[in-house]
């Protein structure tokens, strides 16, 4: 038997059991969406099996480096009501490490004849903008409380979204932390040059906050096409956010008394990050640089400062249409005031089976060895974790799905 068909073979027994790759699913009536990852981890005894970071928010370089299985499956329905009116009902449960949650759940309405391109909603529901893919972050992301807003709604040289939230969820619809409400502002395809769009997001919060004062935020995101060469693509984020606002745009820090979640401070923040994605016939990839600031607004810190840079990429090789090889290198430091400087570097190594050659084909099966190692530093803050015993390096391996659809 030849070997790329052996390799279909092995593929539709245990990628297509994880759904189609990029299109929603429909079944009974129902468009079904999701994401899922999972597998088998192995890693020294008493060490763990993933998230080797020291902390800051684009530092997690996550292939061969999440240790989980989990799940998110949404079900929508969308109803023709005449006139080109629409009625939408969405609902996505999930479960990580098998603990279950409401992620989104929400009614939708369009075709309304003041703004017939612009949707309206209410519920709770994910507004997630841009992420970089390689640390698993989002860093323009407004959604994941309960309120009401709107999207899409054609401004001639830009398009408008918004939204107006309390900080209850789905999961805690009978508590309020902190009173606090949040507003958002989101412009988005404002041509700038050519092959690029500007986007921006502002974020309001109030509350009654112990620590720290309530805050604003403002993003500015630009996506460059065909950034210096044809196939490169560029985005540029610059981000800043005070108080109880985050950098992404939700909330910072809430504390809630009935749930016993104590409050954090709010935090003055900045962030600085560069990514850049490409495909170049079998040669793919992403990867970024980022610089982050965070100064501690009420607390016993109050006043102090926490630096974080993140520099790395995967990159993807496909030596045929079912098999590529996976590399990321990544390296993360952290400086606190009055602390030695942390650093923590991991490299992962991933012969990978797909149903296609490209980077961002999915569902994906990997076999993965990932090396991290730390310095003192690292290894003093994160003593009770990966850092125990004066740990300063170790290695971890497994097979893992991943799979969105």
């Amino acid at each position: 038997m030849a070997i790329s068909s052996w390799l279909n073979r092995l593929l539709l027994v245990l990628l297509l059991p994880s759904l189609s790759p990029a299109n929603a699913v429909e079944f009974a009536g129902f468009d079904i969406t999701g994401y899922g990852r999972g597998g088998v981890y192995s890693s020294p005894a008493g060490t763990p099996r993933g998230a080797y970071t020291l902390g800051g928010d684009m530092q997690k370089f996550r292939l061969g480096n999440e240790g989980d299985n989990g799940i998110e499956v949404g079900i929508g329905k969308s109803l023709e009501v005449g006139n080109n009116f629409k009625l939408g009902l969405m609902y996505m449960p999930a479960m990580w490490n098998g603990q279950s949650s409401n992620a989104q759940g929400y009614t939708s309405i369009s075709g309304l004849s003041l703004a017939p391109e612009a949707k309206f909603w209410v519920g709770q529901r994910r507004l997630r903008i841009q992420d970089v893919h390689i640390v698993d972050r989002f860093l323009m992301d407004y959604g994941d409380n309960i309120g009401a807003g709107m999207t899409d709604m054609s401004l001639g040289f830009a398009k408008l979204g918004m939204g107006v939230f309390s900080s209850s969820t789905l999961d805690k619809s009978s508590s309020s932390p902190n009173g606090a409400s949040r507003i958002n502002l989101d412009l988005s395809e404002i041509s700038v040059n050519q092959g690029g769009a500007l986007r921006l997001l502002a974020t309001a919060v109030r509350g009654n906050f112990q620590m720290g004062s309530q805050g604003v935020g403002l993003s500015l995101l630009h996506n460059q096409s065909d950034f210096l060469t044809a196939g490169l693509n560029n985005s540029l984020f610059l981000q800043s956010s005070t108080g109880h606002a985050g950098l992404s745009g939700q909330f910072q820090g809430l504390g809630d008394v009935a749930t016993g979640t104590a409050e954090q401070p709010g935090q003055r923040s900045m962030r600085i990050a560069d990514a850049l994605n490409w495909q170049r016939g079998a040669f793919g990839g992403q990867a970024v640089a980022a610089w982050q600031t965070a100064k501690t607004d009420g607390g016993v810190n109050n006043g102090k400062s926490t630096r974080d840079i993140a520099i790395g990429a995967r990159v993807s090789y496909a030596f045929s249409a079912n098999f590529k090889l996976l590399t990321e290198v990544g390296s993360t430091s952290r400086s606190m005031d009055g602390q030695n400087r942390q650093q923590l570097n991991k490299i992962t190594i991933a012969p990978t089976l797909a149903l296609a050659a490209d980077f961002w084909s999915r569902p994906e099966l990997r076999f993965y060895v990932t090396h991290i190692s730390w310095n003192a530093a690292a290894a003093a803050a994160n003593a009770g974790g990966f850092g125990a015993g004066g740990r300063m390096a170790n290695t971890v391996a497994g097979a893992q799905v991943e799979a969105w659809w």
